[in-house]
């Protein structure tokens, strides 16, 4: 398998995911939560954070497209699949693995909006915030990291090196 250089190791993605959690736990103590993962990057994200959560929960998932097989996004948000369930009245936390430009992200929050639900909440685990176009609201932050092109903990590169412990780049 190629060899990346890490920025991120395992030890530390495990200890602010937890940190994560916590905020959410404090957040939403009590409360249902609707969380819908952004697929494919999210899928190690979400389940180990959804396993240090302490309220009820119910866990959907939605899948765009905004970078087909490219390193930089398009632009253009196409919704693959959409969540299963009703939002209307529900607690929702939108969890996703990088934001970037913040293009796509903004157009799921309005997405959302429109099915109803009664707050929305975004978690994602990394942040290229030097590369943000648009202004959104990001509740839960894992790491802020630079301009690199990143992969490993879910994230790929043409669908490989998602199950590296660790995020790294080249």
């Amino acid at each position: 398998m190629e060899r990346f250089k890490i920025l991120i190791s395992e030890k530390e993605i495990k200890k602010r995911v937890k940190g994560l959690a916590a905020e959410i736990n404090r957040d939403f103590k009590n409360k249902h939560l609707y969380i819908i993962g952004i697929l494919n990057g999210c899928y190690m994200f979400i389940s180990d954070l959804t396993k240090e959560l302490k309220m009820p929960i119910t866990v959907d998932f939605m899948r765009v497209s905004s970078y087909g097989n490219a390193t930089e996004t398009s632009g253009v948000v196409r919704i693959i699949m959409d969540v299963s369930e009703s939002l209307s009245g529900k607690n929702v936390l939108i969890v996703e693995d990088i934001i970037d430009t913040g293009l796509t992200m903004d157009y799921l929050i309005r997405t959302i909006k429109q099915k109803n639900p009664k707050t929305i909440k975004v978690c994602t685990l990394l942040h290229k915030k030097i590369k943000t176009r648009v202004n959104i609201k990001i509740d839960y932050c894992g790491f802020e990291i630079p301009d690199k092109f990143v992969v490993g903990y879910g994230l790929d590169l043409n669908n490989m090196y998602r199950n590296l412990k660790y995020i790294g780049y080249k």
